[in-house]
């Protein structure tokens, strides 16, 4: 996505241990924290989704997450989580559906389109996680 401006924000589509579903969307420099993030959310741990979930619940393929496959989602079973970090960019930068392109959102309208599927996001600040990744390291 060379070239865009805003704030690269990254999708993925992971399920805890007990089969719930989720959809956290966050920037590149987060991503990697699942762990804590898990922890953060009370959920037993994360592991990324099989990719037939992906396809049956959001309609999309692995390298292909975004908040939009939100709307293939009608019977709300996927939550959102964002970083809150990542709405104070703008624009919002997401592949609309196939990963061959992009589109920009204002984080705004991407919270609008959100409750515009009938989904309730949670929204969590990551950047501390990050700290905490970074301190453990040391």
């Amino acid at each position: 996505m060379e070239g865009c401006l805003g704030d690269t924000a990254r999708a993925s589509f992971s399920r805890t241990k007990r089969a719930d579903i989720g959809s956290p969307s966050c920037s590149r420099r987060v991503e990697s924290i699942l762990k804590k993030l898990a922890i953060r959310l009370g959920a037993p741990r994360f592991s990324f989704g099989h990719a037939g979930d992906l396809h049956n619940l959001l309609g999309v393929r692995p390298g292909s997450v975004t908040p939009f496959a939100l709307v293939n989602d009608i019977e709300g079973l996927v939550t959102p989580v964002l970083d809150a970090l990542m709405l104070a960019c703008d624009p919002l930068n997401y592949h609309p559906l196939e990963n061959d392109r992009t589109t920009t959102i204002s984080p705004g309208d991407l919270l609008r389109f959100i409750a515009a599927t009938e989904h309730e996001p949670r929204i969590i600040e990551l950047s501390d996680l990050d700290r905490e990744s970074a301190a453990s390291l040391n």
